[in-house]
């Protein structure tokens, strides 16, 4: 382990040796930025213009809030937030809560390797199928150089992507300004019918993502404390929460701004134009509003949306296993296993765009599972010591878990009614 302590910090300047710390934070991010956003910011942008920004503002905040705490367990623990939860659970419901985990990790992958094929299509024209078995491929050399060279040329590589990713989804909104009125409008809470709020919930979650959260404890915990049972001197424990809260602030703070981005350009674009209920119909509309070099930007941007999040979406899910039940399966065996399902509803017909929404809502569902138990964790001053959440930071997680709660039961209602 690199030295970590007063001695490293007066070796080399704070500034460096703060940036060499970031990274765990955005392999995280790439969560926020993945297919199913694209679908569910476009759409909501789309269909109702600036109304619903304040969801991914507010969503955003509840992110950073929610990624630093992850971070921070990680790093102060030394155990992630799977394995935490596997040595406090009974057997019977460490099974059930890895089974839910898992479907919420199902949800995720099919959104981002279904949101891959669809990008390869507009882009070369390649069957959806075809796309989804390229993008898997891919997905498995990212996984591959994060297994032979640990953990941090696998953030280089998806820092690279977060950069295109974000070139991708912004380079429109230089071309088509967002109108400032409408955004200060769509920033006052509000709704339009349940259609709005399914949307929201959708928004949510691919915001606010479980397996994000599963992931960022043992990203931070791999990279930082790679022995656990090293001691860690207080100095440098707080250096190093210290370096985690910088981390998580800037690379939220660039999902979350593609996201927002995302939205802007849909309700400065595509109100009005049809068939913006699809992505593909979406890069169309923008394409012909914009020009070819900006739909082949945005196209681009969303392979290595797709890409990216595909892969650390694998890594979460063998996190996930490993640290709820105890069992380690080679994450090349289990990318083969989670690329089925999208295949199968690709080569069926099914609307891949429908799909990426839906699954954002699957996600949104799983929030309070993965956000209860964290709260918890964070806030047990035996486990955290002197790093246990401040009362600030409690009530700011007890509010995010209850508005998460609130805006899934008014969706179930209206559901309900609906069909009813």
């Amino acid at each position: 382990m690199k030295p970590v302590g007063p001695d490293a910090d007066r070796r080399r300047p704070a500034r460096t040796a703060l940036i060499g710390l970031l990274g765990p934070a955005f392999v995280a991010s790439i969560a926020y930025v993945d297919p199913g956003n694209v679908a569910a910011n476009l759409t909501a942008g789309a269909q109702y213009g600036y109304l619903l920004v304040w969801v991914l503002v507010v969503a955003n905040v509840m992110a950073v809030l929610i990624q630093y705490q992850s971070a921070k367990l990680g790093i102060v623990t030394g155990r992630s937030l799977p394995e935490l939860l596997g040595d406090r659970l009974g057997t019977f419901w460490r099974r059930a809560f890895w089974v839910q985990a898992e479907i919420v990790a199902a949800a995720t992958d099919l959104a981002e390797v279904v949101g891959g094929a669809i990008a390869l299509y507009l882009l070369f024209g390649l069957p959806l199928p075809l796309g989804a078995v390229i993008v898997g491929i891919v997905s498995m050399i990212l996984l591959a150089v994060q297994r032979k060279n640990r953990q941090r040329p696998f953030e280089f590589v998806i820092m690279f992507l977060l950069g295109i990713i974000t070139i991708g989804f912004l380079a429109g909104l230089f071309i088509s300004p967002p109108d400032p009125a409408g955004i200060a409008a769509g920033l006052i809470p509000g709704f339009q019918g349940p259609d709005t709020v399914l949307l929201a919930a959708s928004m949510l979650g691919a915001t606010v993502m479980p397996h994000a959260i599963y992931v960022h404890s043992a990203l931070s915990r791999d990279r930082h404390r790679p022995d656990p049972h090293l001691h860690v001197p207080a100095p440098a424990m707080a250096r190093l929460v210290r370096a985690t809260r910088w981390d998580v602030v800037a690379a939220l703070a660039i999902a979350g701004l593609v996201n927002v981005g995302m939205l802007l350009l849909a309700a400065s674009t595509l109100g009005g134009a049809e068939g913006t209920d699809t992505i593909e119909g979406a890069h169309a509309a923008i394409t012909a509003s914009l020009g070819p070099v900006v739909g082949v930007i945005f196209a681009v941007g969303l392979l290595a949306s797709g890409l990216a999040s595909t892969s650390v979406g694998c890594y979460a899910g063998g996190t996930i296993m490993q640290g709820l039940l105890k069992v380690r399966i080679p994450l090349m065996t289990r990318r083969v296993v989670t690329m089925i399902p999208a295949i199968v509803l690709l080569s069926v017909g099914f609307d891949p765009t429908w799909g990426l929404v839906l699954s954002q809502v699957v996600l949104s569902f799983g929030i309070p599972f993965v956000l209860v138990p964290l709260v918890l964790l964070t806030g047990d001053k035996k486990l955290m010591g002197r790093f246990v959440d401040g009362t600030a930071l409690r009530i700011a997680a007890v509010i995010s878990v209850l508005l998460v709660v609130a805006l899934n039961a008014v969706l179930l209602w209206l559901t309900a009614s609906n069909l009813g």
